[in-house]
């Protein structure tokens, strides 16, 4: 008899099989069980019969804790009741683990701060698992675009010396003899040093940011996808941008609609996403903000419920491109045009998931980037290496970050960050 898992078990309607996995609920009623199973690929109802099972190993069954871990012999049955279109009548059953506590996250409503801390048993939920199921197709989606598309992959450090955004987000650590270092915002900085070798780089991590916030959209801990071309141009950058987020949301809808639907996600608004989107300046969402009744101005940068009232117009995700110098980071390119303005852009999801994406052409010329730090008040010989770069065979170049759980969330329709991620780590949780 083959062992088979759940989302293979179609191909087998009318035969015999074996089952893996634990028994999530169940409910017994006189000389029929009904078990709720699990094997991680997805959820069946088995079906099970004391005159088949025999009276001694049927009162186990019906004695059984939910959680249980459980090998299973019976056959695939077609079921057009059943959500997945068969059930398993089950022949026999053997009892690998039956817990001796009450499973502690039960039937009943649970706070979200109970469900948080128990994060190692929620994750055995449906919800949860569909989730999970959809951060994967993401995270296998954009290994794939790349790879079509010709980039290598590139590891970026997770210790770095060269600060990548604001000092004050960093989580500091001493290293030995060498003093403080950092846990890296962004491997950009590295990418960069990449691409002026291999020409078309990425990276998929972790990243580290010590922002005391406390928002739906902001984990401490989160993974970052980025990627970074010699030779392409703001212009160049924002159609790879494009390009990348229309596949990947073609890929979930292609591979893991199922999971999408099972979340209650309106997967007819994931239908609509395809490139090209649409674009405005900074200047042009300022103006839009205020007709909306905003009291923004030119040169404040743009915050969540900014975001959300920009995106308020558009099915698609908006890109603002050309933001104040003021707000954004040193490495961005001047606008030649306006230098006031750097040539950058942020990708905003529809249905208000905020900022997905935050880019830019970069500086190439070394007097430029010089001065850019001298600025931003960081200390020009801890960036030698990186000003290495505007000394042999500098080149204009550009690059990007894309917020993987920020995409998780919006994909899914998530209300709250912290599910996007297996462990989240927020402003006050560290456990488990």
């Amino acid at each position: 008899m083959e062992w088979v898992y759940i989302k293979d078990m179609k191909k087998y309607i009318g035969e015999k099989v074996e089952f893996r996995g634990w028994l999530w609920n169940k409910r017994a009623s006189g000389k029929i069980a009904f078990l709720q199973l699990r094997d991680g690929t997805g959820f069946v109802q088995g079906v099970v019969e004391k005159s088949t099972l025999g009276e001694e190993k049927y009162a186990r069954v019906k004695k059984l804790k939910m959680e249980s871990s459980l090998i299973v012999r019976g056959t695939v049955v077609e079921d057009q009741r059943s959500p997945v279109g068969f059930e398993l009548h089950i022949d026999d059953v053997e009892i690998v683990h039956n817990p001796q506590e009450d499973y502690p996250i039960s039937k009943k409503e649970h706070g979200i701060d109970f469900l948080m801390e128990h994060r190692h048993l929620w994750l055995r939920s449906r919800r949860q698992f569909h989730i999970l199921k959809v951060r994967h197709e993401i995270i296998r989606a954009i290994r794939e675009f790349y790879n079509n598309n010709g980039f290598t992959l590139v590891d970026t450090p997770i210790f770095t010396g060269s600060i990548g955004e604001s000092a004050g987000n960093t989580f500091e650590i001493d290293y030995f003899d060498y003093g403080k270092v950092y846990l890296a915002q962004t491997g950009q900085l590295y990418l960069e040093a990449a691409a002026m070798a291999l020409g078309k780089v990425y990276n998929l991590g972790p990243t580290f940011r010590a922002e005391k916030s406390k928002t739906r959209r902001h984990l401490i801990e989160f993974w970052m996808n980025e990627a970074e071309v010699a030779y392409y141009t703001h212009e160049d950058n924002m159609k790879l941008q494009e390009n990348l987020v229309s596949y990947v949301v073609k890929k979930v809808l292609e591979n893991a609609s199922e999971n999408l639907v099972a979340l209650g996600r309106d997967i007819s608004k994931l239908e609509k996403i395809e490139a090209p989107f649409p674009r405005i300046t900074y200047t042009e969402a300022i103006k839009l903000l205020n007709k909306k009744g905003s009291d923004i101005k030119w040169g404040e940068d743009l915050g969540a419920d900014d975001e959300t009232m920009v995106a308020e117009d558009f099915d698609k995700p908006v890109i603002i491109e050309k933001y104040p110098k003021s707000v954004k980071a040193f490495y961005m390119q001047p606008d030649p045009e306006n230098p006031d303005v750097v040539l950058c852009d942020d990708m905003i999801a529809p249905e208000g998931y905020g900022e997905i994406i935050g880019a830019s052409e970069r500086i190439w010329q070394e007097d430029v980037l010089i001065e850019r730090l001298k600025e931003n008040n960081l200390p020009v010989e801890e960036y030698q290496w990186y000003l290495d770069l505007r000394k042999f065979g500098s080149v204009p170049h550009s690059g990007f970050g894309l917020g993987i759980e920020r995409t998780v969330a919006w994909i899914c329709g998530l209300k709250h960050i912290r599910e996007a991620i297996p462990f989240a780590r927020t402003l006050y949780r560290v456990y488990p």
